[in-house]
């Protein structure tokens, strides 16, 4: 993976100084008052991205040119972390790790790949290697820039896009892409350097001024390739555009409508009421700084850490509940979207979002009222620019409590109680903006000790010409979502990174599965019977979800069982179903979507090993990830598992999703175990009319003619008597023997009543009697 050493390290270089925040009593390097302490978890500061790349820069000789890929927090090693956290959380002073910064940049203009860690407590540079080949950090928004530009500005380019011959005032808009792999190595036809494949597009001619108008219905079939070093356009593909691999010369531009999605374009619903989120006194959540970028949330018995950085986004730290330790660090570790159609160019089209772009940096500002409703509070980042400087993240992460309907509920139809609670939930969300998709990517805690991570996907479908003539003509490697316009099928997959530590440490992994009892006239004479096996997991693998056995794989902790049953604590994972990647196992597509090919890794765990689909996935070659760490069969005996949970979809697009997209969700579920001694929701207070404060509309003139108004008081499910019987307890006393006969009688007349109060025939009668 690596090779050559960089250059002499200067030992004299010095820390650089800078700007830091004041108004604490914290003294940093930079010889100014912190606001806040130090922490290891804390995300960067300015001041740390800002002397890292000085750090970097004074290592080189002077006039050395840089571009910077990634200035992120250098994690500490689990082994010296995870001692500190707990003698943080029970009071005592930890021991002292230094801070230090993991630094990925270019000597600018070249392809020399540098990767560094910087020991930012101490003012020097640790190590720094100069990576080997087919190893490529992720784009950045000012290198996307610079491949637009070179495109529009190319010759050969713009010969082409003459051929079309399109309108006067037409823009043209371009989606560079990742240029993916398929190991080919011919000439301009090569995959070893780091190169662009743009898309090209045409907005609106008629409303060609609309910085917003929907591109991506005006596919045009050129497609330039732009090197990544020169920036310069080494070849220009043309697109097949009909239902085989023939590419056809060009010919001119056809008018068509376009297909808008903005509002000032389509006529707007004017019956959609408001639906107002409002908490009158206030939330039930707390929220601290662990450090000056780190913060710490308060919930109802849960307690973590909220980190960011550029490639995963948010990340989930130290989790407890109830002051009991649940997991070590929680995030989405990878994404992988690979395409279906086998023709070129498109057979190298594979988008790793999070290794070629970065959840962090693609992360929206969001906005109140629009993409979290109610009262919310907001973190904000700050992240690195290819000149090493810190830029500012702001509302990258949104927090709010949401009501998620019954938590739990019974009515005791003897005495017609109910008792019913409501399933409080707090929202820990982020949205990722990524060319042409949107993820909205949130975890979910309640009440009852559930953990939910949920993606939904949107956004607009990536396009591609098709002729016109094929519109209505069925096509085999896509969906004609607009005339001339293809919306190719492909997959979506997320890889979910769990760092357990249930009830501290010696976690293991086990999964379930329900097997039907065979006949036997002694155990099963009926042969109704099933029962359930156990299995540990003693060595890292990957293991299919099996729905027909019902298989659910658990963490546990072996050496802490529950005071009731004897059961080890854990919790069970619920793992959506996945159609494994299509891409054969020869295929670059396979080899790079390391996590693809199983719903389940388990992995040993090993310092910075945190993505699945390998640190650089940029025209990677599948030789690092998740399904390479379970490879190595390492033995799980020592307690220490990562459990990587693959999910997603494979999107066959819909007419109905374009021009953007309804939502797609997807969701994994983590629920205890055998780890309390009961519902742990069960001190949830029981929901009252008098707080929520519902209203009734039953008999309010405009709403449904002939329904009496229903009477509201302070008892949730009480109804006013209108003739018609709740439930069959009017029909039984107190301590009465419930044998047969008293049920039919009882069930007979309740329904004979209830038929006749709501004007029903009785049929249900005659199935009773």
């Amino acid at each position: 993976m690596t090779i050559n050493q960089g250059p002499p390290l200067h030992a004299e270089a010095a820390m650089a100084s800078s700007a830091c925040v004041t108004g604490g009593n914290v003294i940093g390097a930079c010889g100014c008052e912190k606001a806040h302490p130090e922490h290891p978890l804390g995300p960067l500061t300015a001041d740390e991205i800002y002397r890292s790349s000085s750090l970097i820069r004074n290592a080189w000789p002077e006039g050395t040119g840089f571009t910077f890929k990634v200035v992120t927090l250098h994690e500490p090693a689990k082994s010296r972390l995870s001692p500190y956290l707990e003698a943080e959380r029970v009071g005592k002073l930890p021991g002292h790790i230094d801070r230090r910064s993991f630094v990925v940049y270019y000597i600018k203009n070249t392809e020399k790949l540098h990767e560094a860690v910087v020991n930012l407590t101490q003012g020097r540079v640790e190590g720094n290697v100069r990576l080997g080949p087919n190893l490529h950090p992720n784009s950045d928004g000012e290198e996307i820039l610079l491949v637009e530009r070179a495109c529009l500005e190319d010759l050969r380019v713009q010969a082409e896009i003459a051929k079309l011959e399109l309108p006067d005032d037409a823009v043209i808009v371009l989606d560079p892409w990742i240029y993916g792999s398929d190991g080919v190595d011919d000439g301009v036809y090569s995959d070893k350097k780091r190169v662009w494949q743009c898309f090209m597009y045409m907005r609106d001619a008629k409303n060609s001024t609309e910085a917003d108008s929907c591109h991506y219905s005006l596919p045009l079939p050129i497609s330039p390739v732009v090197d990544g070093v020169t920036h310069k356009v080494i070849r220009v593909d043309i697109l097949p555009t009909g239902l085989d691999n023939t590419v056809k010369p060009l010919e001119p531009w056809i008018p068509r409508d376009a297909n808008e999605y903005i509002p000032e374009t389509n006529d707007l619903r004017t019956d959609v009421k408001p639906l107002s989120v409002i908490q009158p006194d206030g939330v039930s959540f707390t929220v601290e700084k662990f450090s000056e970028m780190g913060h710490a949330l308060k919930w109802q018995k849960w307690e973590f850490k909220v980190g960011f950085n550029q490639r995963e986004g948010l990340v989930i730290y130290d989790v407890h509940y109830d002051g009991k330790p649940m997991f070590y660090r929680l995030s989405l570790s990878d994404m992988a979207i690979p395409y279906a159609d086998p023709r070129h160019p498109f057979h190298k089209k594979q988008a790793f979002d999070l290794g070629d772009a970065g959840a962090g940096l693609m992360a929206n500002n969001l906005k109140l009222g629009c993409d979290c409703l109610g009262s919310i509070y907001y973190l904000s980042g700050v992240l690195s620019d290819p000149n090493g400087l810190p830029q500012e993240m702001p509302n990258v992460i949104c927090i709010h409590e949401v009501d998620n309907g019954i938590g739990w509920k019974h009515t005791n139809y003897r005495t017609n109680r109910a008792v019913v609670t409501r399933d409080r939930q707090l929202v820990v969300q982020q949205i990722l903006t990524v060319s042409n998709y949107e993820y909205i990517t949130a975890w979910y805690f309640n009440q009852a000790a559930d953990i939910y991570y949920e993606v939904r996907a949107t956004g607009i479908l990536s396009t591609q010409p098709v002729d016109l003539g094929l519109t209505k003509a069925p096509h085999p490697y896509g969906t004609i979502v607009h005339p001339g316009v293809l919306a190719g099928h492909h997959q979506h997959f997320f890889s979910l990174r769990i760092d357990p530590m249930l009830a501290g440490r010696g976690n293991e992994v086990v999964y379930d599965e329900a097997v039907a009892m065979p006949p036997d006239d002694d155990e099963n004479p009926y042969g109704v019977g099933y029962t359930l096996t156990t299995r540990r997991i003693e060595s890292a693998g990957g293991y299919e979800t099996a729905s027909h056995r019902n298989r659910v794989f658990r963490i546990t902790n072996p050496s802490v069982l529950n005071t009731v049953n004897g059961s080890p604590v854990g919790y069970k994972i619920q793992v959506p179903p996945m159609q494994p990647i299509l891409a054969a196992k020869g295929s670059f597509h396979y080899k790079r979507a390391q996590f693809a090919d199983k719903s389940i890794y388990v992995t040993k765990y090993r310092d910075n090993e945190y993505y699945a689909g390998g640190k650089y996935t940029n025209q990677s070659r599948g030789v690092d990830g998740v399904r390479a760490y379970a490879g190595r069969n390492e033995s799980l005996e020592d307690g220490d598992p990562v459990v990587w949970v693959n999910f997603g979809i494979n999107h066959i697009p819909r007419i109905e999703e374009f021009p953007v997209m309804p939502t797609e969700t997807m969701r994994v579920g983590l629920r205890p175990f055998n780890f309390f001694e009961r519902n742990p929701a069960i001190d949830v207070p029981q929901s009252r009319q008098e707080v929520n404060r519902s209203v009734g509309l039953n008999g309010v003139e405009g709403l449904r003619d002939g329904v009496s108004a229903m009477t509201v008081d302070g008892s949730c499910c009480a109804q006013s008597d209108s003739g018609r019987p709740e439930t069959l307890a009017r029909y039984f006393t107190a301590g009465q023997v419930w044998d047969l006969g008293t049920w039919r009688y009882g069930l007979k007349a309740w329904i004979v009543e209830w038929s006749l109060s709501a004007s029903i025939t009785p049929l249900v009668f005659l199935i009773v009697a």
